[in-house]
């Protein structure tokens, strides 16, 4: 009992001090458009502002964050640190000036060499990360001949099962590039390299002498490795402005993918073909024409595919993704949480659907076989984090997801490209739910407690609301980045009540600009435990 009162009494003086922090943040950093909103039991603060196009992001051995400007080069912005979300940053300093880094950025295992790229190459440096200096005399070009005018992100992954081996990610050339066809050609694909076999003075890997981890992949942004089970995961953006038998079908197909790769080093699930730019995944079935058996993540035959590429041969012959996302959402980034439990991808939004989606991150749960928990043909198989509340206002008055990174806090960063800002979220213990994070859910909370989530959906409990909660994307240019993002959100209430507290209040627990907590979702939390440890005492 004593234990147990002693604990309560820890979780109430935790609880206090967190609303004492959330009220007296130095950080008074606000957003110029309508405000993201957080799903409940998530709470966000703006870091940083004025940047030029911020794309990927890293945390360095001392807490550092580290931050490809796109046309700008790496910067490093140093943290001070008042625990939750209020952080503010104390300096700005630039590393790497090289307006040709657009978006790759990776460290070495152990923090002392930074991988960036560009559109043609990939290079090394030497870093110190407590001297916040990075070596420009070390420069070493590990990989060259990738130059696409059109996908010109090239997307780094430092494996942490194999701390010598980086992927290299390269889109395609076009919208529906025939080159992709041809293995040789290096379009749309992802390789592997053993940056140790390079020595000084030795010539790069050329694109093509790298390991071959999948090809097909139109443009795959986001890659990252699964931290129990060391699976390589990508996640696609597929084509634009697709036909089927000369009807117009692009407002929802084809979907967005994730794609599993296997594990380095194994033969299994490695090196597989997915399909682009002949074969595309079903993400909608209304209206579809000569649907047939075609179901949701099914693979169908792109009008301009040779005679004897089928619908039949698509699902036989190539690699089909293993979770479809709505069509036109745009992932940038996939990381897993640091349990594995779930994977948060950025859905930086669309630019060629009438009405916007993405605009938004999301989670998706795995299991502890390293696999997605949801089903091939699922559509509802992600949950908003966080979301542009009204997708009306985007692209121009929204934030655009792309980057992700966890820090030692166990923290979730990510950059807004279009908006030139540094978020952070942060993970609560409120009580209340909501339909899902996003004003548009239309989700069903199928939870037993007995809250009411104002996403237009029911948060109840500890239940899932099954919702289409749309976020828009667009296209992102960067030199031709043409990040598609099509999707309807089909995002998840997950009502994280406690018990059957339903406690929903929807949108009223939902996170402000400022980042706060809300402040009844902490009154109500800190009542919660002071009626408890009162029935202890009684």
């Amino acid at each position: 009992m004593n234990k147990l009162l002693s604990l309560l009494i820890y979780l109430l003086m935790q609880l206090l001090q967190r609303r004492t922090a959330a009220q007296t943040c130095s950080n008074n950093l606000n957003v110029t458009y309508p405000a993201p909103v957080a799903a409940s039991g998530w709470e966000y603060r703006l870091i940083a502002n004025g940047l030029t196009r911020p794309r990927g992001i890293a945390f360095d051995a001392d807490g550092g964050l580290l931050v490809v400007q796109s046309g700008v080069g790496l910067t490093h912005l140093t943290l001070d640190d008042d625990g939750g979300t209020c952080l503010t940053v104390i300096s700005n300093t630039t590393l790497i000036a090289d307006p040709n880094l657009n978006h790759g950025l990776a460290l070495s295992g152990d923090g002392r060499t930074i991988f960036v790229s560009t559109a043609e190459s990939v290079y090394s440096f030497a870093y110190d990360s407590q001297a916040i200096s990075v070596d420009l005399s070390s420069n070493a070009t590990l990989v060259t001949n990738m130059s696409n005018s059109d996908h010109t992100t090239r997307t780094l992954l430092v494996s942490n099962k194999q701390p010598d081996t980086l992927l290299v990610s390269r889109g395609s050339n076009s919208n529906e590039d025939d080159d992709a066809r041809d293995i040789t050609s290096g379009h749309s694909q992802i390789r592997s390299y053993n940056i140790t076999q390079l020595r000084p003075g030795d010539a790069p890997f050329d694109f093509l002498d790298g390991t071959l981890i999948g090809w097909g992949l139109r443009n795959s942004v986001g890659v990252t490795e699964h931290p129990s089970t060391g699976g390589i995961w990508s996640v696609e953006n597929s084509v634009d402005q697709l036909q089927r038998q000369g009807q117009d079908i692009h407002q929802n197909n084809p979907a967005e993918e994730l794609n599993y790769h296997g594990v380095l080093g194994s033969t299994d699930h490695q090196g597989g073909n997915y399909g682009y730019p002949d074969c595309y995944t079903v993400w909608s079935t209304a209206g579809f024409p000569d649907l047939g058996n075609l179901q949701v993540g099914d693979q169908f035959a792109d009008d301009d595919a040779p005679s004897n590429v089928t619908d039949a041969s698509c699902n036989t012959d190539f690699v089909p993704p293993r979770i479809a996302f709505q069509a036109h959402s745009a992932p940038l980034d996939i990381k897993f949480a640091p349990n594995a439990s779930e994977a948060f991808v950025t859905f930086h939004g669309s630019w060629n659907r009438n009405e916007p989606t993405g605009y938004r991150i999301v989670s998706l749960a795995f299991g502890s076989d390293g696999q997605p928990t949801a089903p091939q043909n699922s559509t509802n198989a992600v949950t908003d984090i966080i979301a542009n509340a009204d997708l009306s206002n985007c692209p121009d008055q929204c934030f655009r997801p792309v980057g992700l990174a966890w820090d030692s806090a166990d923290r979730l960063w990510f950059s807004s490209d279009a908006t030139g800002e540094i978020f952070v979220l942060e993970r609560t213990n409120g009580t209340g739910t909501d339909g899902n994070g996003d004003g548009n859910g239309n989700g069903n909370g199928n939870g037993n407690g007995n809250g009411n989530g104002n996403g237009n959906g029911n948060g109840n409990g500890n239940g899932n609301g099954n919702g289409n909660g749309d976020g828009d994307g667009n296209g992102d240019g960067n030199g031709g980045d043409g990040d598609d993002g099509n999707g309807d959100g089909n995002g998840d209430g997950n009502g994280d009540g406690n018990g059957g507290d339903g406690n929903g209040n929807g949108g009223n627990d939902q996170n402000a600009a400022s980042g706060f907590i809300s402040e009844r979702q902490g009154t109500v939390a800190v009542a919660q435990a002071a009626m408890l440890a009162g029935l202890l005492l009684a």
